[in-house]
């Protein structure tokens, strides 16, 4: 592996978006065109997450995988009354396609245990890790197994705490990134501020390698996070329409539809703040919206899937970061070529 963080031509990297929008096919066209391809773990099976490894190392090109790091809520006890209450909320949307729904809170760790043996039997160039800090030893062994370790970070203390567990970079989330946040404390208000004074701020405290995510409309967002100091830029909402995205027709819809005004952090749909465009479900239910991911999630799987396939934007949850209406249709080469602009890396790769 080379020295540099990723092994890109091109300081652009496609953010992990679990829950379909990352494919294969996606990954690859990426890499292809100069960029640096994160698959999402999450919400996969172990078995499917392996297919997906073996499909893309095939191609020789470089590449990164991501984990749900099980945080300190993901297994323990909820609320149970709380919990109830929000179920019997939601039900009035659920009747609507004949489901019912389970007050009964499900806890998983999303397969951690057996994606990390998964990783250290069969690595990978790069692991990234969301959510929460495994224990060193964690990130040590995945080191030793060949691969290159980051953490998802938020705040500058989540920066200090990974960079004391050993790892070899930051994913640095500003707020404005659609979809989950990575927060380590899914209960705290996550105050407003630009992905680019987050980075200012992380760089002047660690001399970890940055990759900025959060808030990218253009190439000029793309200058302005590596010049102040990331030697990368993750780019998930811009991806979200391109020929090779596994996005749901109702999302795609949605992300070109005037009728969105505004994107807004919301635990409605599973438990945990996630940024989507404003609709009806958000506006109907976020007041009352526990912290509790992942029951939150399973609760209303099954209704958000019926959504998807009703074509109900008005109760799907549509993950888009604050650059959304930038976000082009076509060959996601064109959009990695486009954010790129003519700069090469700034981490000594050519």
């Amino acid at each position: 592996m080379e020295d540099s963080l990723l092994t890109s031509r091109l300081p652009i990297a496609a953010a992990p978006m679990a829950g379909g929008p990352t494919t294969t096919a996606l990954a690859l066209a990426v890499a292809e065109a100069g960029g640096f391809p994160f698959l999402a773990g999450g919400y996969k099976t172990p078995e499917a997450l392996a297919g997906e490894i073996n499909q893309l190392r095939a191609s020789g090109h470089s590449f990164g995988v991501n984990l749900f790091v099980p945080g300190s809520n993901a297994t323990a006890a909820v609320d149970e009354a709380v919990f109830r209450a929000y179920a019997h909320e939601l039900q009035a949307d659920a009747d609507r396609y004949g489901l019912t729904l389970e007050p009964v809170p499900v806890a998983d760790d999303d397969f951690w245990a057996q994606k990390l043996a998964l990783l250290l039997r069969d690595p990978v160039p790069v692991v990234s890790l969301t959510f929460a800090l495994p224990d060193p030893e964690v990130i040590a062994a995945l080191q030793q197994a060949g691969s290159r370790v980051l953490a998802s970070v938020t705040t500058v203390a989540e920066a200090l705490q990974a960079e004391e567990t050993g790892v070899d970079g930051l994913v640095v989330q500003g707020p404005e990134a659609g979809g989950h946040s990575a927060t380590f404390d899914p209960g705290r208000r996550i105050e407003p501020t630009s992905t680019r004074d987050l980075v200012g701020a992380v760089r002047a405290e660690t001399s970890l390698p940055i990759i900025a995510a959060g808030g990218i409309d253009g190439p000029d967002a793309v200058r302005g996070l590596l010049a102040a100091g990331a030697v990368a830029a993750a780019v998930g909402t811009l991806l979200l329409r391109t020929d090779e995205a596994g996005t749901s027709p109702t999302h795609r819809t949605a992300l070109a539809d005037s009728a969105f005004t505004e994107t807004t952090l919301t635990r409605a749909f599973t438990g945990r703040p996630a940024r989507a465009l404003r609709n009806g479900f958000i506006d109907r239910h976020e007041a009352h919206a526990p912290d509790a991911y992942p029951a939150v999630h399973h609760l209303t799987r099954a209704l958000r899937q019926a959504a998807g396939k009703a074509g109900d934007s008005g109760t799907l949850h549509l993950w888009a970061g604050t650059g959304w209406r930038s976000a082009p249709d076509g060959p996601v080469a064109d959009v990695v070529r486009w954010l790129a602009g003519e700069a090469e890396r700034t981490d000594g790769t050519e």
